[in-house]
C-alpha cells in the first residue's frame, strides 16, 4: 500500500496554555480530498498550517509526502513549498500587484521561465478557474468569488501536489459557492491533486469530500464518507451537521 501524502500522529498544539490540539491521528491518501469540520476555534485552520509549516507542533509528528517534517526550518520547507499549496481564507492577494503578477509569483520561484511563457502560463491558469482577460487589473476591483478563483489560480501555477483549503467558501453566495466547490472538484481530478478542505459548511463538505473528519476538543472524533456522516447517529456530529446546539455546551 503507498504511503498517504499526508500524514499526522499525536499531533498536540498550544497557544497561551490553552491546548487546540491534543492528539490529532489522520492520513490523506495520495490524490484524495478529505474535508476536515468542526466547531470555530476547534484547530482546524492550526491544522493545516502543520501541514504547510507555517506552525511547528508541541508534541506528535508531521509527515507530508514522505517526508518527516516535525521539526523542519523554514529553510527545509524551500523546496517542498512548491510541491504544497495553501489557499487561505481571505484570498491573501496583494494589493499593489496585478491578478497577473499575483498569479505569477509562485512561477517566478518555482519554473523560472521567460515572460512569455511566463504570460502563457498565467492565463491558462486565470482560465481553468474561468477567468479571462483580467490579468491586469488590481485585486481591488475584484468581487469575493472573483479574488477566490485567482488565489485558486496562484495555488495550482507551481502544479502542486497537495492544495490545502482553509474556509473557500466563506462570505460567498450560494451560487458562487458552488462554483467554488465545482473548480476544487475539477482541479483535484485535472491535476491530481491530493486536497484538505478546512470548512464549517456542509453543503460543500459533502460535494468536495471523498471523506470527512470531524475535529472536537483537538482530537477527530469521527470520520467517513460523505453519506456516513450525513447519516452518523453519533449525537456530536448529528448536533454540527444539523446546526443545533439544543443540548450542547456553545461556549469555548
Amino acid at each position: 500500500m503507498d504511503a498517504p501524502a499526508l500524514s499526522v500522529r499525536g499531533l498536540e498544539k498550544s497557544f497561551g496554555g490553552r491546548p487546540v490540539l491534543a492528539g490529532v491521528d489522520l492520513d490523506v491518501a495520495r490524490g484524495e480530498s478529505v474535508v476536515i469540520i468542526g466547531r470555530s476555534g476547534g484547530g482546524k485552520s492550526v491544522l493545516l498550517k502543520h501541514l504547510v509549516g507555517l506552525v511547528k507542533p508541541d508534541k506528535g509528528t508531521v509527515r507530508v509526502l514522505g517526508e518527516d517534517v516535525t521539526a523542519w526550518t523554514s529553510a527545509q520547507w524551500i523546496a517542498l513549498r512548491g510541491r504544497v499549496g495553501m489557499v487561505f481564507q481571505g484570498a491573501a492577494l496583494f494589493d499593489s500587484l496585478t491578478v497577473g503578477e499575483n498569479v505569477a509569483m509562485g512561477i517566478r520561484v518555482r519554473k523560472r521561465l521567460a515572460p512569455d511563457e511566463e504570460r502563457t502560463l498565467v492565463r491558462e491558469r486565470l482560465a481553468q478557474v474561468g477567468l479571462v482577460d483580467v490579468d491586469h487589473l488590481k485585486p481591488a476591483s475584484l468581487s469575493g468569488g472573483m479574488k477566490k478563483r485567482v488565489a485558486l489560480a496562484r495555488a495550482v501555477a507551481t502544479d502542486p501536489e497537495v492544495l490545502l483549503y482553509d474556509e473557500p467558501t466563506t462570505g460567498l453566495d450560494p451560487i458562487m459557492a458552488d462554483v467554488i466547490n465545482r473548480l476544487i472538484r475539477s482541479l483535484q481530478k485535472q491535476f491530481g491533486l491530493t486536497s484538505v478542505v478546512v470548512t464549517h459548511d456542509m453543503t460543500s463538505a459533502y460535494f468536495v469530500g471523498d471523506r470527512i473528519a470531524y475535529l472536537h476538543q483537538g482530537r477527530v472524533h469521527a470520520q467517513g464518507t460523505p453519506d456516513e456522516i450525513r447519516h452518523s447517529e453519533d449525537p456530536l456530529v448529528r448536533a454540527f451537521v444539523e446546526g443545533k446546539s439544543q443540548g450542547l455546551a456553545v461556549a469555548h
